[in-house]
């Protein structure tokens, strides 16, 4: 890294002697190049954090739907199941009544005494 700043400082100097620009408008490139530099900085600086943000939002929001399709899919589910648990409860209720009207002596039994 040091060799290509000094390598750069050179090859800038040289051009510049070259061309005999004062210090001033070297001074004032210089100034822009580290602005612009700072300023790209920034940039991608802001947008990793908008990039960290939106994934955050987006992992929540798919967090959301998932628990929201799991509800839906549970409500399915339980819906069946009370049917099921319904029907037999009926059927079962229908059995205890048939056995209820059921007399417990045989039609020709006698009685014990």
């Amino acid at each position: 890294m040091r060799n290509a700043l000094r390598q750069m400082r050179t090859s800038v100097t040289y051009v510049f002697e070259r061309a005999k620009i004062g210090k001033g408008v070297l001074s004032t490139v210089a100034v822009i190049a580290v602005l612009q530099a700072y300023f790209v900085r920034e940039l991608l600086a802001a947008e990793l954090l908008f990039v960290v943000g939106f994934a955050v939002l987006f992992v929540l929001g798919g967090i959301a739907y998932l628990l929201g399709a799991l509800g839906e899919r549970g409500l399915d589910l339980a819906e069946a199941g009370v049917r099921v648990a319904g029907s037999s409860a009926r059927r079962g209720y229908s059995a205890i009544e048939d056995i209820s009207r059921k007399s417990f002596r045989h039609p020709r039994s006698e009685s014990a005494q």
